[in-house]
């Protein structure tokens, strides 16, 4: 008498795992249902802004750094005009002969006057206000205490009066300022993460608990944890690409507004805070980060509950 024919342990498994899938989709993929989508647009969007904020202070830095790395400025501080327009041209031909200094450019008075007009009116130049000379000095490298101290020492006979300051030393504590916003920008980039986490976390578990008696059934028809996360993995990942598709655009909308409002300043230090390549990869980078952290965050969160509930 013959056997019956017998199914492979391959075979076998391969069934179990179909039936196994199978009984997985039996678990509802609700997409946009609910407020996740629209919760992830906005995190992505505030850490879009956040991150390109960041970023372009963190330009302004650098450049500015580098402008004023080999700057020094000499003021002739002499209340009689025509002894500080002679200090101010022996301080020139002194400074243009040393080898340690590139250039040097004294700064009209018509334009001291007119940068001083706002604050001190029009007769700012006048013997009853005397305005000090100054002199911009590009050393060829960078400014150093002691390339400072031989700038001194070479102006003592010269120009008396003459002061010299590094033109970094004037913006240290804005150089402070805004080191504290980009590591304020970075900490935010931070929590909206955590809190886009967060956000998947929540909705992942009511919809486990609001399809908990369907979740029974699927094991009991062979599907597994895994393959039970799988379907809400797939579903958050589908909800987070879109939140993430429309946050990013709202991003780079405010990004280019803010932009140009900061282009109208005029400003010299802003004009050095544009996006490079590369800022707007890690930008563009960023919806995709949070699609990942949202897909792992659902997977982790129902393998976990999934544990406890069965």
């Amino acid at each position: 008498m013959k056997k019956p024919p017998t199914l492979g342990r391959t075979t076998a498994r391969g069934l179990i795992k179909f039936r196994g899938d199978r009984a997985a989709q039996l678990v509802p993929q609700a997409r946009l249902a609910g407020p996740m989508p629209w919760v992830i647009a906005i995190m992505i969007a505030l850490t879009v802004i956040a991150a390109a904020g960041g970023l372009a202070l963190s330009n302004v830095v650098s450049n500015a750094r580098a402008e004023l790395a080999g700057g020094a400025t000499v003021q002739i501080l002499e209340a009689s005009p025509s002894e500080r327009n002679r200090q101010a041209d022996a301080a020139e031909a002194v400074l243009a002969e040393h080898p340690l200094v590139g250039s040097t450019r004294r700064v009209p008075d018509e334009e001291l006057d007119a940068l001083l007009e706002p604050w001190l009116g029009a007769g700012a130049g006048s013997e009853a206000v005397p305005v000090p000379a100054l002199i911009d000095v590009r050393l060829r490298g960078d400014v150093t205490q002691q390339s400072l101290g031989t700038l001194r020492g070479l102006l003592v006979d010269a120009a008396p009066s003459a002061r010299v300051d590094a033109q970094s030393s004037w913006l240290g504590p804005v150089f402070s300022a805004l080191s504290s916003l980009q590591w304020l920008a970075a900490a935010l980039v931070v929590l909206l993460g955590l809190t886009s986490a967060a956000a998947v976390w929540l909705a992942a578990r009511s919809a486990l608990g609001s399809n908990r008696d369907t979740i029974e059934i699927v094991h009991l028809l062979g599907g597994t944890d895994v393959q039970i996360a799988r379907i809400f993995e797939r579903s958050v990942g589908f909800d987070a690409t879109l939140g993430g598709a429309f946050g990013l655009a709202l991003g780079l909308l405010a990004i280019l507004f803010l932009g140009q409002q900061f282009a109208d300043l005029g400003s010299g230090m802003m004009a050095g805070g544009g996006l490079r390549w590369f800022d707007w990869v890690a930008i563009a980078a960023i919806p995709i980060i949070g699609v990942v952290i949202a897909m792992l965050t659902a997977r982790l969160t129902v393998l976990g509950a999934l544990r406890r509930m069965l």
